[in-house]
């Protein structure tokens, strides 16, 4: 009788563990949808492989303020990207783990949802969740390894709580950090400046802003030379102020270019010195401007544009403007111009607690 007893206590343990054995992970309820905000904006085309959901959106999030990304910990995507610049950095070169700049100026991180062709200054990153590891492994910005970051995210109990609620699965892996890192950069939205105000009616332009508002959506036409614009919104238009093309834009001529920019990307050698048209919104955040940083304030954009250099690959719309001294725009117009930039940038962005540091 005891033997029997003894055999029926070792049976249901090794039941148990058998059961245990063959669990699988807690089963979460389905995540809902993270809705964009994006107003007049037209509707994004958000990769059908991932969708932007509560969970992911947070998860995207932590990462990107998270400093286990970088070699030495101290480091986030956020270090460069910063909130309160419209996520950019107001360094020339952003400094890396080893205190050294980079070899660019950094991107603004914001309405990535609407970005159609391609990441970084010269287009590297077809999407934006290869964008997204890029710096991670950088010698010169978080020098890290993927292998690395796979180890110290899976160390933390946490971190393996919000990947199995954003996708299923406590085991974590590149592709699905970088998923995360994509749905959260896509749900940073920037539509609530001066100017979208006033296109729906809410705020008025002053004066030097409407002149400002003329001539950046004006054509160029030194046949009428009062009716004259600077034809901005030939690379910067639509809703987010850019055209998702790459552009020669003239600040060097052929003798003084040093960065190729995608001809590195394409090996043609019509896209020497061609850089991808960022977006306007923002811009009186985010100096200094050019993909070298060179220019330190609006004001001296707006002077070279005034007159570029001629080169090889210069887009069309600017060679027009050569042969009759470049836009012959006054201290006023530049002024103005300048002035209409400002009612681009968008506070609500610089503060917006569902972009910032959740930790």
């Amino acid at each position: 009788m005891k033997n029997k007893k003894v055999i029926l206590i070792f049976t249901v343990l090794a039941a148990v563990v058998l059961i245990n054995s063959c669990k699988k992970e807690p089963e979460e309820t389905p995540d809902e949808p993270y809705v964009l905000d994006y107003g007049t904006f037209p509707e994004p085309q958000i990769a059908g492989d991932n969708p932007l959901t509560r969970e992911g959106v947070k998860l995207g999030r932590m990462l990107f303020y998270e400093k286990m990304l970088s070699r030495t910990n101290t480091q986030s995507c956020a270090s460069c990207h910063m909130q309160q610049f419209a996520f950019n950095d107001t360094a020339k070169f952003s400094l890396g783990v080893k205190n050294l700049p980079g070899k660019r100026n950094a991107m603004s991180v914001f309405n990535m949802a609407w970005n159609t062709n391609a990441f970084f200054w010269d287009g590297r990153a077809q999407l934006l969740r290869h964008q997204s590891l890029k710096p991670v492994q950088d010698p010169l910005e978080m020098d890290e390894t993927l292998e690395n970051i796979v180890a110290k995210l899976q160390a933390s109990s946490t971190y393996r709580q919000q990947f199995r609620r954003a996708f299923g699965t406590s085991t974590i892996d590149t592709l699905l950090i970088s998923k995360a890192l994509e749905q959260f950069m896509n749900s940073i939205v920037s539509n609530k400046s001066k100017y979208d105000d006033y296109l729906a009616g809410r705020a008025t332009l002053t004066p030097e802003e409407e002149r400002g508002r003329f001539l950046f959506f004006t054509e160029y036409n030194p046949a009428f030379p009062a009716a004259s614009g600077a034809d901005c919104q030939h690379c910067h238009g639509g809703a987010n102020f850019e055209n998702d093309k790459y552009m020669n834009n003239g600040i060097d001529d052929d003798a003084s270019v040093s960065d190729i920019g995608r001809e590195k990307v394409t090996g043609l050698a019509g896209d020497k010195a061609k850089f991808k048209v960022p977006s306007l919104r923002n811009v009186g955040l985010t100096a200094p401007y050019m993909h070298d940083g060179r220019f330190r304030t609006l004001e001296e954009v707006v002077d070279h544009y005034n007159l570029v250099q001629n080169s090889a690959t210069l887009d069309p719309s600017f060679q027009q403007q050569l042969p009759n001294g470049g836009l012959q725009l006054s201290a006023a117009d530049k002024a103005a111009l300048v002035a209409f930039l400002h009612t681009l940038t968008d506070q609500q962005l610089t503060t917006n607690p569902a972009y910032s540091s959740p930790f």
